[in-house]
């Protein structure tokens, strides 16, 4: 099972894999025949340096090609008024009395220290496609669950979100 990825995040990681290998690339396989052209292989530092940041970006072009590959397509259109992709919103925590905002984004924009909550996380499942002023429950495991409250939902047009490099 791939990621859960919107058209947005297919075409930005199209965009990187055709950057990848159309300037990346060339840049490090010239960096790798300048290197070699030093002499004694053995001893060279620049060539290995240069054969490992080569294979770097091959690693990153197989791993983009193979999540697109493997992804299951999310739309992010959802009402004006319910929580979807894209879409801050502000909870309040209950058992915390305390007040958050987080972004909605796909497993692959999601960095909860930044802001952006993953629909595949349990706050994510939990308020999708709800409105403001539900009170929902968010169930971390058969434990640990709690309640938050919808308080705002706005569209971010902000997409720029990097996708997440490994």
């Amino acid at each position: 099972m791939g990621d859960n990825l919107t058209e947005n995040d297919i075409k930005k990681i199209q965009e990187e894999i055709n950057y990848r290998k159309l300037v990346v690339r060339p840049e490090a396989i010239e960096a790798v025949k300048e290197a070699r052209a030093q002499g004694d292989l053995s001893e060279n530092f620049e060539y290995y340096a240069a054969k490992r940041d080569k294979n770097k970006n091959e690693s990153r072009i197989r791993y983009l090609e193979r999540m697109i590959k493997n992804a299951n397509i999310v739309s992010d259109e959802s009402e004006d008024d319910e929580v979807g992709i894209n879409k801050v919103v502000e909870l309040y925590f209950e058992e915390d009395d305390e007040t958050e905002r987080f972004k909605i984004t796909t497993s692959v924009r999601g960095n909860s220290l930044g802001g952006n909550i993953s629909i595949e996380s349990p706050i994510g499942k939990a308020v999708m496609g709800h409105k403001v002023g539900d009170r929902v429950l968010v169930s971390v495991n058969e434990n640990v669950s709690y309640y938050v409250v919808i308080k705002s939902i706005e569209v971010d047009s902000d997409e720029d979100d990097a996708i997440r490099s490994f």
